[in-house]
């Protein structure tokens, strides 16, 4: 079976700003996102690619952009199962509002009994992510061989939930996994089993530094007269992305907007 290299859009303009994106229309790659995106071909520059599927929401477009232009001979397919969850009436609000829906507490703790009112559920958001997967390996396969290697840009909680089935887990535990603003999820099909060969991979490390702290936190350290644990294990050491999808309210953001590990999203989709 082919090898299938699941690419998460750039960061976005709903990244920055910690809306939920979800399918609104116009929402485009950040400045930062577009920088992303022209590095790509040269992440992938030593793979011969067979083919490159791509969501059709605006920000999955602009980031395969780059790409297609450098491989003017590899075909390029829009894929409508790997589009954004449809999270219904949240899309286009404020995170930081969402966290208090009881809603949102389902999402993070038991996501396969969540549906979004006037959306979708987040079973059949799995379902039908998973179920293109499977028959683009197929025709993959079909075409160019089982060695073939294709690319997939999709959005966050889309590559997590086939992440989960490639690894045999629950949809419940799905929110245990993280995909960062165009990382590189790579995942190698077999008739025994599926391998997970990378997962996010970004190529930097500069995401995973603590915040500086603020001069409110400095001055606290300064009361505490160097007691307590030196690596921060209050509420200023840093959690993961900028995202709900790291509990009923998200970790703290490392940074603001303006960090690469920006990531407001509901699971780390968007």
């Amino acid at each position: 079976m082919p090898t299938l290299i699941l690419v998460r859009h750039g960061r976005s303009t709903a990244n920055t700003s910690g809306v939920l994106a979800g399918r609104t229309p116009g929402v485009a790659l950040d400045e930062h996102g577009r920088a992303q995106a022209e590095a790509l071909p040269g992440r992938l520059d030593a793979l011969p690619l067979a083919a490159v599927v791509t969501s059709p929401m605006q920000r999955c477009r602009e980031t395969v952009e780059p790409l297609l232009r450098a491989r003017a001979d590899v075909p390029v397919h829009s894929e409508e199962r790997v589009a954004e969850c449809d999270y219904g009436d949240w899309s286009g609000r404020k995170l930081a509002e969402l966290a208090d829906e009881p809603l949102m507490t389902t999402v993070q703790q038991h996501p396969s009994a969540a549906a979004f009112p006037g959306g979708e559920s987040m079973r059949a958001m799995q379902s039908r992510s998973v179920e293109a997967v499977r028959e683009w390996n197929a025709r993959i396969e079909h075409e160019h061989g089982a060695d073939a290697i294709y690319a997939m840009c999709s959005h966050g909680d889309i590559i997590k939930s086939v992440v989960a089935d490639a690894l045999g887990m629950h949809l419940d535990l799905f929110q245990r996994i993280a995909v960062g603003p165009c990382s590189l999820t790579v995942i190698r099909y077999t008739p025994l089993r599926p391998f997970l060969l990378r997962l996010g991979e970004t190529g930097e490390l500069d995401s995973l530094r603590p915040p500086e702290p603020s001069n409110e936190e400095e001055a606290g350290n300064e009361k505490k007269d160097g007691a307590g644990d030196e690596n921060g294990e209050g509420e200023g050491r840093p959690g993961g992305e900028a995202s709900a999808g790291d509990g009923p309210r998200g970790p703290r953001d490392r940074g603001g907007p303006g960090r690469q590990g920006s990531d407001a999203t509901v699971g780390g989709g968007a």
